[in-house]
């Protein structure tokens, strides 16, 4: 069945054409992954596909009676709603029931006769296993305070709300860009889950590789304004467009000898005769124009020249950083060597941001000491933006950081040699920053970076905005490199590609260093809590003989005492309360909040609770063992 198809479109801003496209349609059970350098149109294509933008030519058909509903890098959320309001705005019979019955059930006021109503409509439509899905993706998103207005939302959490609202309305075709932005891990890897077994049809940009491996099952490649397709994973499309870029470089090798021999006809002909032919010299345009094109990217091959000063690039001895209560660092101690490759992992509010912060001196340390060499530069990339001047062009931003970069044997790299290796031609570097789409900012903030060519690199979720055909020319180029690297990112596939080993923040000040990539340990962790779960479930099996053989032995003795009896009940309500209020902190922590001491604050408060419902939930099983 076809959902949608479009014929003959194409897109120009100005005198730049964006893309033209014969014919692209999407059926039933299609997943595609939409690929292309930053600025290329992807998202311009996504939206013309959604019938939320035209085409400057061609035409876009919808089947009667097709869903669809459109996912942006930028939620379109209402900010006068609360977060309820907006996930409920879809008029889905389902959704509709479910609303009326939820806002009767948080109302102490409801009127008995109307929530009857509500039950009987939810059970009517057979919508109880469809609240259940509602509460899992909310509670996957870690969307749990449905009261709050967007209004005051982090970006990241508009952006979840929007996600969340999206798959629930089911839609018969869901158009996302970007999707993984602002998720952790765990809630990337539930979404790959859901997706594949729940979307019906799927268009979507991603630069996680990992993911558009497990979702999608059709990759389409926008690339010189062409779509080009490839039925199958990543490593297939990989290999498809190697053979075509090589066919590409070939074709382009024979124009430019075939410009040159008709640059020479044109060149030998009399200027005052009229015997040259019309035909042949429209044609040496067009043949100009394809021996222009370029090919994808060079290999890159750069070997760095570094003043290392010494063998001491950076020593942290005894390090200790604590908000209150909350322990960052407990007498950390470690020395970086030259070349070394290290990711950041742990959940969020344990101290990731601060580390970087302290290793940078943005944030002091409590006790020790972080020793520095006599030549260590940092280069630290955040989530920040680009600052430029305004009416600055692309290569002046980088030109103001570095003219060139030194290489191995004396050899140098201009700023517009390094633009080009990384996807900006020429013609783009005299283009003004203001132009430039998102990612294309993102991608020239981080080169202006990397051209200063510091010894240790910092890199805060580089991966956010830039396309997978970049990735791969960052990770070649981190590969190479010769300083320290460290990274804090959710792109899996990339942390598996650049690093060696893993810091672990576990909180409480614990610092594991583990030796190998992200999938390693991921792999290590799932095996560990494995063992923990069937150790457990024996320890439990256990308790319970026990306690079989107690009650046996004590039929008298299992009544509790009046006082117990309070206690017990009392319990059960306190227990309800903290884990409400553990969620609730566990998802404010996992909100992007930026400031401090707010984040400091709710990891003490969740450390205390934590200890408070450990404590109360094991004096609630020792009174229920003698309960009636």
């Amino acid at each position: 069945m076809n959902f949608l198809s479009a014929e003959n479109i194409s897109k120009s801003y100005g005198e730049r054409m964006l893309f033209e496209v014969a014919n692209l349609g999407i059926n039933k059970g299609q997943r595609v992954a939409l690929i292309g350098i930053n600025g290329s149109g992807k998202s311009t294509l996504l939206r013309i596909m959604a019938g939320l933008e035209n085409p400057d030519t061609g035409t876009v058909g919808f089947r009667k009676g097709v869903t669809i509903r459109f996912l942006a890098q930028e939620p379109d959320l209402d900010p006068e709603l609360t977060v309820f309001q907006n996930l409920f705005q879809a008029d889905t019979p389902e959704l509709v029931a479910i609303r009326a019955y939820e806002l009767l059930l948080a109302d102490p006021q409801a009127d008995p006769v109307t929530m009857q109503k509500a039950i009987a409509a939810v059970d009517q439509l057979k919508a109880w296993d469809y609240e259940s899905r509602i509460k899992e993706i909310l509670d996957r998103l870690g969307i749990t305070d449905w009261e709050r207005p967007v209004n005051i939302l982090s970006g990241g959490q508009k952006k979840r709300v929007a996600l969340a609202r999206a798959l629930l309305e089911q839609p018969d075709l869901l158009i996302m860009d970007e999707p993984t932005n602002h998720l952790d891990v765990e809630a990337i890897e539930w979404l790959e889950g859901f997706l594949a077994q729940q979307t019906k049809a799927l268009l979507m940009v991603t630069h996680d590789r990992y993911f558009l491996d497990r979702v999608s099952n059709e990759i389409w490649e926008l690339s010189y304004g062409e779509i080009h397709t490839y039925q199958g994973n990543y490593d297939y499309f990989l290999e498809k467009r190697a053979e075509r870029e090589e066919m590409r470089a070939t074709e382009q090798d024979k124009a430019r000898k075939l410009l040159r021999k008709e640059l020479e006809w044109s060149r030998r002909q009399p200027q005052a005769r009229g015997t040259k032919s019309k035909a042949r010299l429209d044609n040496i345009d067009v043949i100009q124009e394809k021996a222009r094109k370029l090919v994808r990217k060079e290999q890159i091959e750069l070997n760095i020249k570094q003043e290392w000063g010494g063998k001491t690039i950076l020593e942290l001895h005894h390090v200790n950083k604590a908000f209150g209560d909350l322990k960052i660092l407990n007498s950390f101690t470690y020395a970086f060597m030259r070349g070394e490759k290290v990711g950041i992992v742990g959940p969020n509010g344990v101290g990731k941001t601060t580390f970087l912060e302290m290793l940078t001196g943005g944030i002091p340390v409590d006790g020790g000491k972080i020793k520095l060499g006599d030549n260590t530069q940092f280069g630290y990339y955040t989530q920040k933006g680009l600052d430029f001047k305004a009416g600055q062009t692309v290569l002046e931003v980088v030109q103001d950081a570095a003219e060139v970069i030194e290489l191995e044997k004396g050899r140098k790299l201009t700023a517009s040699q390094f633009l080009n290796l990384f996807l900006f031609p020429p013609n783009r570097q005299r283009n003004r920053v203001e132009t430039l789409s998102g990612g294309e900012k993102k991608r020239l903030a981080l080169l202006r970076i990397l051209i200063q060519n510091p010894t240790f690199l910092i890199l805060d979720e580089p991966t956010n905005d830039l396309d997978i055909i970049t990735l791969e020319i960052l990770e070649e180029f981190l590969i190479r490199y010769q300083g320290v690297v460290m990274v804090v990112s959710h792109d899996r596939s990339f942390m598996d590609q650049v690093v060696d080993h893993l810091f672990v923040f576990e909180g409480a000040g614990v610092v594991t260093d583990f030796p190998g990539n992200y999938s390693q340990y991921h792999n290590w962790k799932v095996e560990k809590e494995k063992e923990a779960a069937r150790a457990r479930k024996a320890a439990q099996d256990e308790a319970e003989k026990g306690k079989r053989d107690w009650r046996d032995d004590n039929k008298e003795k299992v009544k509790l005492t009046f006082k117990e009896q309070r206690e017990y009940e009392s319990l059960t309500t306190e227990i309800d309360g903290l884990e409400s209020r553990k969620a609730e902190l566990t998802a404010l922590l996992s909100s992007g909040e930026s400031d401090y001491e707010k984040i400091m604050a709710w990891g003490v408060e969740l450390d205390q609770v934590t200890k408070d419902l450990e404590t109360k939930s094991d004096r609630w099983l020792e009174l229920a063992e003698h309960a009636e």
